[in-house]
């Protein structure tokens, strides 16, 4: 199974967004509180649509309950701009754990430390970019995982 993990998301929107993808792929999303939103915002869930009922996120009280509960889920995988390897380098295991940090200031520096051989970047092939969206991050690593471990037929 697909976990999907926002350590202290900032913006509704892209939790909304990353919720209806979840739900797209069949992966079960994971939210690391402090949230810096609530999740009764009126974005969240115009974001997620109607979808958002379903989506039944598992949350975490704090980064020592996620990293408590993150060795039962499968193996991980941490996504950053300071990742050293790409993502497409990944033979993606079934079970697996997509993190993802905040929007403005990335994954938590104790767990970038932690695992970094297992911390990896999308390509941007341009110097002027920062980053890419959270949620179009989550969207390109999820469908990755999906076409490789995705029913056959669907795709």
């Amino acid at each position: 199974m697909l976990h999907i993990a926002l350590v202290q998301p900032e913006i509704p929107w892209n939790t909304g967004n990353i919720g209806r993808t979840s739900l797209c792929v069949g992966a079960q999303l994971h939210l690391v509180e402090p949230l810096g939103f609530s999740l009764s915002d009126r974005e969240v869930k115009r974001a997620g649509l109607d979808y958002w009922p379903h989506v039944k996120p598992v949350m975490h009280q704090d980064y020592h309950a996620f990293m408590e509960a993150l060795p039962a889920l499968g193996q991980p995988f941490f996504l950053s701009t300071h990742g050293k390897q790409s993502f497409y380098d990944i033979a993606l295991p079934q079970d697996c754990v997509l993190v993802f940090g905040r929007e403005k200031g990335g994954l938590p520096q104790t767990m970038m430390e932690r695992y970094r051989d297992q911390l990896f970047r999308l390509p941007m092939l341009s110097e002027h970019v920062r980053s890419i969206n959270l949620s179009t991050s989550v969207g390109i690593t999820a469908y990755e995982w999906l076409r490789v471990h995705g029913p056959k037929g669907v795709l």
